[in-house]
Protein backbone atom coordinates (compact mmCIF):
# COMPACT_ATOMS: atom_id res chain seq x y z
CA UNK A 1 0.00 0.00 0.00
CA UNK A 2 2.80 2.42 0.93
CA UNK A 3 4.66 1.53 -2.27
CA UNK A 4 1.54 2.37 -4.29
CA UNK A 5 1.29 5.80 -2.58
CA UNK A 6 4.97 6.47 -3.22
CA UNK A 7 4.63 5.53 -6.90
CA UNK A 8 1.59 7.84 -7.22
CA UNK A 9 3.48 10.70 -5.60
CA UNK A 10 6.46 10.23 -7.93
CA UNK A 11 4.14 10.07 -10.95
CA UNK A 12 2.50 13.31 -9.82
CA UNK A 13 5.90 14.98 -9.64
CA UNK A 14 6.82 13.80 -13.12
CA UNK A 15 3.58 15.25 -14.51
CA UNK A 16 3.87 18.54 -12.64
CA UNK A 17 5.07 21.38 -14.81
CA UNK A 18 6.09 24.96 -14.23
CA UNK A 19 9.02 26.84 -12.77
CA UNK A 20 11.25 24.49 -10.78
CA UNK A 21 11.46 25.09 -7.05
CA UNK A 22 14.85 25.44 -5.45
CA UNK A 23 16.66 22.15 -6.05
CA UNK A 24 17.23 21.25 -2.41
CA UNK A 25 13.48 20.92 -1.69
CA UNK A 26 12.64 19.10 -4.90
CA UNK A 27 11.45 15.51 -4.66
CA UNK A 28 9.66 13.24 -2.22
CA UNK A 29 10.21 13.62 1.53
CA UNK A 30 9.15 10.99 4.09
CA UNK A 31 7.43 12.24 7.26
CA UNK A 32 9.88 11.84 10.13
CA UNK A 33 8.58 13.74 13.16
CA UNK A 34 5.51 12.62 15.05
CA UNK A 35 3.66 15.80 14.00
CA UNK A 36 4.49 15.22 10.33
CA UNK A 37 3.37 11.60 10.55
CA UNK A 38 0.08 12.50 12.23
CA UNK A 39 -0.82 15.64 10.24
CA UNK A 40 0.80 15.89 6.80
CA UNK A 41 2.22 12.49 5.98
CA UNK A 42 4.85 12.54 3.25
CA UNK A 43 5.34 15.70 1.17
CA UNK A 44 6.69 16.24 -2.34
CA UNK A 45 8.00 19.27 -4.22
CA UNK A 46 8.04 19.57 -7.98
CA UNK A 47 7.76 22.43 -10.41
CA UNK A 48 5.79 25.25 -8.84
CA UNK A 49 3.73 22.90 -6.68
CA UNK A 50 4.00 20.93 -3.49
CA UNK A 51 1.96 17.92 -2.53
CA UNK A 52 0.70 17.08 0.96
CA UNK A 53 -1.15 13.80 1.35
CA UNK A 54 -1.86 13.72 -2.43
CA UNK A 55 -3.28 17.27 -2.50
CA UNK A 56 -1.31 19.70 -4.68
CA UNK A 57 -0.80 23.37 -3.83
CA UNK A 58 0.83 26.11 -5.89
CA UNK A 59 3.87 27.66 -4.20
CA UNK A 60 5.99 30.69 -5.02
CA UNK A 61 9.46 31.19 -3.64
CA UNK A 62 9.71 34.66 -2.10
CA UNK A 63 13.31 34.71 -0.89
CA UNK A 64 16.12 32.79 0.74
CA UNK A 65 16.39 32.82 4.53
CA UNK A 66 19.50 34.09 6.31
CA UNK A 67 21.28 31.68 8.72
CA UNK A 68 20.01 33.67 11.74
CA UNK A 69 16.45 33.45 10.47
CA UNK A 70 16.75 29.68 10.02
CA UNK A 71 18.06 29.41 13.60
CA UNK A 72 15.13 31.44 14.94
CA UNK A 73 12.36 29.40 13.32
CA UNK A 74 13.90 25.91 13.35
CA UNK A 75 16.15 26.10 16.42
CA UNK A 76 19.03 25.05 14.17
CA UNK A 77 22.74 25.74 14.56
CA UNK A 78 23.47 28.60 12.15
CA UNK A 79 26.92 27.13 11.44
CA UNK A 80 25.49 23.72 10.46
CA UNK A 81 25.13 24.72 6.83
CA UNK A 82 22.09 23.97 4.76
CA UNK A 83 19.75 26.56 3.33
CA UNK A 84 16.29 27.90 3.93
CA UNK A 85 13.59 29.50 1.80
CA UNK A 86 10.35 31.37 2.32
CA UNK A 87 7.40 30.45 0.12
CA UNK A 88 3.94 31.93 -0.39
CA UNK A 89 1.03 29.51 -0.75
CA UNK A 90 -2.63 29.14 0.14
CA UNK A 91 -3.88 26.09 2.01
CA UNK A 92 -7.48 26.56 3.20
CA UNK A 93 -8.12 26.11 6.91
CA UNK A 94 -10.86 23.61 6.10
CA UNK A 95 -8.45 21.30 4.19
CA UNK A 96 -8.05 18.02 6.07
CA UNK A 97 -5.00 15.79 5.83
CA UNK A 98 -3.90 12.63 7.67
CA UNK A 99 -6.34 11.52 10.41
CA UNK A 100 -8.62 14.43 9.38
CA UNK A 101 -6.16 16.96 10.86
CA UNK A 102 -5.67 20.49 9.55
CA UNK A 103 -2.40 22.42 9.39
CA UNK A 104 -3.50 25.47 11.37
CA UNK A 105 -6.91 24.90 12.93
CA UNK A 106 -9.44 26.98 11.00
CA UNK A 107 -6.84 29.49 9.75
CA UNK A 108 -5.61 29.49 6.13
CA UNK A 109 -1.89 28.72 5.75
CA UNK A 110 -0.31 31.46 3.66
CA UNK A 111 3.45 31.13 4.29
CA UNK A 112 5.90 28.25 4.43
CA UNK A 113 9.53 28.32 5.52
CA UNK A 114 11.81 25.42 4.64
CA UNK A 115 15.25 24.39 5.84
CA UNK A 116 17.25 21.67 4.10
CA UNK A 117 20.49 20.24 5.42
CA UNK A 118 21.78 16.96 4.01
CA UNK A 119 18.92 14.48 3.76
CA UNK A 120 16.74 16.36 6.22
CA UNK A 121 13.94 18.87 5.57
CA UNK A 122 12.13 21.00 8.12
CA UNK A 123 9.00 22.96 7.25
CA UNK A 124 7.23 25.66 9.26
CA UNK A 125 3.74 26.77 8.22
CA UNK A 126 2.34 30.22 9.04
CA UNK A 127 -1.10 31.79 8.82
CA UNK A 128 -1.74 35.52 8.44
CA UNK A 129 -1.43 37.81 5.46
CA UNK A 130 1.74 39.55 6.70
CA UNK A 131 5.11 38.02 5.92
CA UNK A 132 6.50 36.29 9.03
CA UNK A 133 9.38 37.95 10.88
CA UNK A 134 12.15 35.47 11.61
CA UNK A 135 13.69 36.64 14.88
CA UNK A 136 13.75 34.64 18.13
CA UNK A 137 11.46 37.13 19.89
CA UNK A 138 8.93 37.33 17.05
CA UNK A 139 8.79 33.55 16.56
CA UNK A 140 8.45 32.95 20.33
CA UNK A 141 5.48 35.34 20.48
CA UNK A 142 3.96 34.52 17.10
CA UNK A 143 0.30 33.58 16.91
CA UNK A 144 0.74 32.88 13.19
CA UNK A 145 3.15 29.92 13.52
CA UNK A 146 1.02 26.86 12.84
CA UNK A 147 3.68 24.23 13.45
CA UNK A 148 7.00 22.79 12.39
CA UNK A 149 7.44 19.42 10.74
CA UNK A 150 10.48 17.22 9.98
CA UNK A 151 11.05 15.02 6.92
CA UNK A 152 13.86 12.83 5.58
CA UNK A 153 14.91 11.20 2.33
Amino acid sequence: MMLKKTICAVAFLLLACGIPVVAQEKGLWRAESTTAQSITGDVAFGGEKMSINFSAFVIAQIRSLEPGEVSAVFDADSSAGGSGNLFRLNIPGAKKFVHKNTLCGTEDVQWMATYVVGRSLKIAFFSGSKMPVFTLNEIANSTDLCGTFSYAR
